[in-house]
């Protein structure tokens, strides 16, 4: 009888100290999971139209493959996102998955054999209606506890959901003495509650979010009473710091302190856990997320990164006693399909065949010429001076909002148009931004210039509203010290993508002031102001001014530190995405950008420069780094390339 822990390397205890007793009867369960695959079938990047080694669902099925092989008893499950994010899904499944067709990504994970999917915010992009067909061809079983399509005031358990809740999985297994067992395994999903902000346009009216914690709090002992001997918290939301508190968006540390969850796999914030890097540190300032062990509030959790770049693997020894089961112990892996220092994990042959038709037309369309750039367009340093990659989504914005408001009472205000840069490294690493050679411009780029399906909303503002707009974006950095070096600029709470632009209007940053605003956009200082100087023809902007703003939808229903304005200040709300907009504006225009993006600039901070982490791909780019007088300083261990720029 063979006691040992069968899965390579030995698994993580409840305590720190090995138990030097042996175990008693028992049973081994291996959890695979993905998350966040965003569409990335092929490890092939469509904006780059080139093969990529450290993504792709293909790699990671390679993985999958291997794991099963490694356990007696395995399933494979998701936690979200993985409907959005590449053209085979935003484009081309989205006008040709119709009447009895599968979506290739749907057929993809029916392929792997998923056994269930929690749902994303990203899945909810294109409509309820869209969704619904999409997922009527799943094989797998689908859970989200918290998106309802009728709020009860009796509580969760008493809703009207759009999916169920939670499922029950029964598992035969064999125990140690390789006596059969059946255990009966409950997963049930979570979604950040931001989702109904996010996607307004598709979900007002139509579905609610209740609290992850609320609605965990309600579902688990339902579904321990309706018989799960474990249960699985397929969980689309990120590891948050901290005490919890309601409507977190990430809140899987908060999730392990409700009773009756046995495990989580988490996703949504794109990142890796357990880190290996960090899982040398015994102890960390954040006791409860130990990377070491691979849990959180001592509860085993996995992270399996985005786009496939990882296999979350997580494998439980589970004992029985008094009829309950219970983990003893577990270890937690995140596998890289691209382990550092080691060839990639090749792509599995079956996956990228199924594939190929989506991924051949996708080519196709991608090839189509849209106009021309008449200089290159690149985001490597859009958080510290204006870009011109925003320039066409700018103009695109303004000129639909322009016609599609030609007939209404607010159409001889000026028009001001928003939009942040969406490629800006971050988690998605070094190779993550714009970059767009002076040439023609395709399809393809179109996602390198606006990755996402948001619709355009037209809002009538005030001066006021501009400046509290900025005043958002603006705290964004850190606060600037005059006479001091190499001051990190950018605050890493915040995505890249908080960072707004508004054209139409010039202003300065005051970077020695303090931030107004927090990451979730909760007043922090009421007398900080870093907005300055801010002009519209050349005059100063009054706060009584009224304006329109072009936007995207997720900005204006309150995505980001940013507030969600009312229906009064709603004048247009598109239905078209603004990233066919933006296809129609290059092909009318040809030529583009313009200066439309040069609309603001740090406020000279003497004697003082920023440490800036950007992508190594500016280096071909040496006249912007010397147009802003930075000193470059090599690269980061993770491939980011710091510079030193005066301010």
């Amino acid at each position: 009888m063979d006691l040992t822990w069968p899965f390579a390397e030995s698994p993580s205890s409840d305590e720190d100290a090995p138990d030097p007793s042996p175990p008693q009867r028992h049973v081994w369960l291996r959890l695979l999971s993905t998350t966040d695959i965003h569409a990335h079938l092929l490890p092939f990047d469509y904006d780059r139209n080139t093969e990529v080694s450290d993504f792709g669902l293909a790699r990671t099925a390679t993985l999958i493959e291997e794991a099963r092989a490694q356990a007696p008893q395995t399933l494979l499950f998701d936690n979200g996102d993985f409907l959005q994010g590449t053209p085979i899904s935003d484009v081309v499944a989205l006008e040709t998955c119709t009447g009895e067709s599968c979506h290739p990504v749907i057929n993809a994970m029916n392929s792997l054999g998923y056994a269930a999917v929690g749902l994303g915010d990203h899945e909810f992009n294109f409509g309820l209606d869209w969704l619904g067909h999409a997922l009527a061809k799943a094989h797998f079983k689908v859970v989200c506890a918290n998106v309802v399509t009728e709020l009860s005031p009796e509580g969760p358990t008493q809703d009207t959901l759009l999916h169920p809740p939670f499922a029950l999985i029964d598992v035969p297994v064999r125990d140690s003495e390789d006596r059969p067992e059946n255990l009966t395994l409950g997963v049930i999903g979570f979604v950040p509650p931001q989702v109904t902000t996010w996607d307004h346009t598709h979900l007002h009216g139509r579905a609610h979010a209740r609290d992850i914690v609320e609605a965990a709090h309600a579902h688990v002992p339902v579904l321990r009473a309706k018989g799960a001997d474990i249960v699985i918290a397929l969980a689309h939301t990120g590891i948050s710091p901290g005490d919890p508190h309601p409507g977190m968006e990430n809140a899987a540390l908060a999730l392990a302190g409700v009773d009756g969850i046995d495990a989580i796999i988490a996703g949504h914030a794109h990142e890796v856990f357990p880190d290996p890097s960090l899982a040398v540190q015994r102890r960390t300032k954040w006791t409860d997320i130990d990377h070491r062990r691979g849990t959180l509030g001592g509860v085993p959790a996995v992270m399996a990164g985005y786009r496939g770049s990882h296999l979350g693997v997580l494998d439980l020894q589970l004992t029985k006693s008094g009829g309950v089961w219970r983990v003893r112990k577990h270890k937690s892996q995140a596998r890289p399909v691209q382990p550092a220092g080691a060839p990639a994990t090749p792509p599995a042959p079956a996956l990228c065949a199924l594939a190929q038709p989506a991924h051949s037309a996708t080519l196709d369309r991608n090839a189509m010429t849209l106009g021309y750039a008449t200089q290159p367009m690149h985001s490597y340093l859009a958080q510290i001076c204006p870009s011109p990659a925003l320039g066409p989504v700018l103009d695109a914005q303004r000129d639909a909002l322009s016609a599609a408001l030609a007939r209404h009472p607010a159409s001889g205000l000026p028009i001001l148009s928003a939009t942040p840069p969406f490629r800006t490294g971050g988690h998605a690493g070094p190779r993550a931004y714009t970059d767009i050679p002076a040439g023609p411009l395709v399809m393809r780029h179109l996602g390198d210039l606006y990755p996402f399906p948001n619709t355009l909303v037209g809002l009538k503002l005030t001066g006021a509203d501009i400046f509290d707009w900025l005043e958002r974006a603006a705290s964004c950095f850190h606060q600037m010290s005059p006479r001091l070096r190499c001051q990190p600029l950018w605050n890493a709470a915040f995505a890249g993508h908080a960072f707004d632009t508004i054209s139409g209007v010039t202003y300065q940053i005051d970077l020695t002031s303090p931030a107004r605003y927090d990451p979730e956009g909760r007043l922090r200082n009421k007398n900080a102001r870093r907005i300055i100087d801010l002009r519209l023809d050349d005059a100063p902007l009054s706060h009584a001014q009224e304006v329109l703003l072009a936007t995207n939808s997720f900005r204006a229903f309150g995505g980001g530190p940013y507030k969600w304005t009312t229906p009064y200040d709603v004048v247009h709300r598109g239905k078209h995405r603004i990233k066919d907009l933006l296809a129609d504006h290059l092909r009318t225009t040809n030529e583009c950008p313009s200066d439309t993006a040069r609309s603001w600039s740090f406020l000279p901070v003497e004697g003082s420069s920023a440490l800036v982490e950007t992508g190594p791909g500016l280096r071909d780019y040496p006249e912007d780094i010397a147009r802003i007088g930075a000193t470059d300083l090599g690269d980061t261990e993770a491939g980011f390339m710091r510079l030193d720029i005066p301010l």
